[in-house]
């Protein structure tokens, strides 16, 4: 069994990992390398890995078009998934999917999902399956402050709260939906106040702190696992990129004194301070696992550029069922 210290300082590693990787994404994209549209997650780190540590393997996750730092958090290989990023037939999805459609069963992630709020209704499924099957495995659905005012965020949370299921509701609430600002599109300042209507538990954390939001998906995912129903854990963050990465560079509709918050808010820089002043890690522990991680990202990217493009013969394959 892993210690205390080994546990944060993975922790840390996946944080560096997915800032890494969509880093390096970005990068590959305005090279004209990646087919299609990225959306990056830097900055909201701490969110996908302060709830998936506290998840198990067994447990499924639902995601967003935003997906990277979710895939990565649960435990999927960054090979498989540059390689669908670079539209291989050997990635997660044989190049068919993209960055907004990885999924990897085996660690319990059912798929990122290009539509606004579409990973709500799945993982309320995924939570019904959990309590049919009985044992305590219980479902996570990430979405963004956008989404909670989609029709599927207010059925699933119905739903779920009806029939006490095992999921837990976590709202990435990065201030902007696209390129609309949540103080404009909200008819409330905090999106887990929403949990009232539907008479399950809703809580606000600070979303750059990955100790904080760890400490209250524990909460939410033991409640879950009791039988006692599904809560809305509501993650304040910051989207350091624009809304997607596009060819031409639109220009980025938020202020520059939004922009801003991001980076002053860095939550691997927070983490690493936490860390630092519990005598957890020093300086040129940090240096060793940034160096390792950015190694490992490299070997992903070669992987990728030397796997073989999807036949075209094999575009009517995995379209129907068995």
């Amino acid at each position: 069994m892993a210690s205390e210290s080994d546990r944060l300082l993975e922790m840390y590693r996946k944080m560096v990992t997915i800032r890494t990787f969509d880093q390096r994404a970005v990068e590959e994209f305005h090279a004209g390398n990646i087919p299609g549209v990225v959306h990056a997650y830097i900055g909201e780190e701490a969110v996908a890995v302060g709830v998936c540590s506290a998840l198990r393997r067994e447990d499924r996750i639902t995601s967003t078009h935003r997906g990277h730092g979710h895939t990565i958090a649960k435990g999927a290989d960054i090979r498989l998934m540059m390689s669908e990023l670079f539209g291989r037939s050997n990635g997660y999805c044989h190049g068919k999917g993209g960055s907004m459609h990885i999924a990897d069963f085996s660690v319990g992630m059912l798929g990122a999902n290009g539509i606004v709020g579409a990973g709500m209704p799945l993982a309320t499924g995924a939570a019904l399956a959990a309590q049919l099957e009985g044992g305590d495995r219980v479902a996570v659905s990430f979405f963004g402050d956008g989404a909670s005012n989609e029709g599927a965020f207010h059925g699933s949370m119905n739903l779920a709260s009806v029939w006490k299921l095992p999921v837990i509701f976590v709202c990435e609430n990065n201030g902007w939906a696209s390129g609309n600002s949540a103080a404009a599109t909200l008819s409330v300042e905090d999106v887990s106040v929403r949990a009232t209507s539907y008479n399950i538990p809703g809580f606000t954390v600070d979303g750059t702190d990955v100790l904080a939001v760890y400490e209250a998906a524990q909460q939410a995912i033991q409640r879950a696992r009791d039988g006692q129903g599904p809560t809305l854990l509501e993650c304040k963050t910051y989207r350091w990129r624009g809304h997607s990465e596009s060819r031409g560079n639109p220009p980025d509709p938020r202020p520059q004194s939004e922009i801003d918050l991001g980076p002053a808010h860095d939550p691997i820089a927070t983490f690493a301070a936490q860390l630092t002043a519990r005598g957890i890690a020093t300086a040129d522990q940090f240096r060793q696992i940034n160096d390792e991680t950015a190694a490992a990202v490299d070997e992903a990217i070669v992987f990728a550029k030397a796997s073989p493009l999807p036949k075209p013969e094999d575009a009517l394959l995995h379209v129907f069922a068995p």
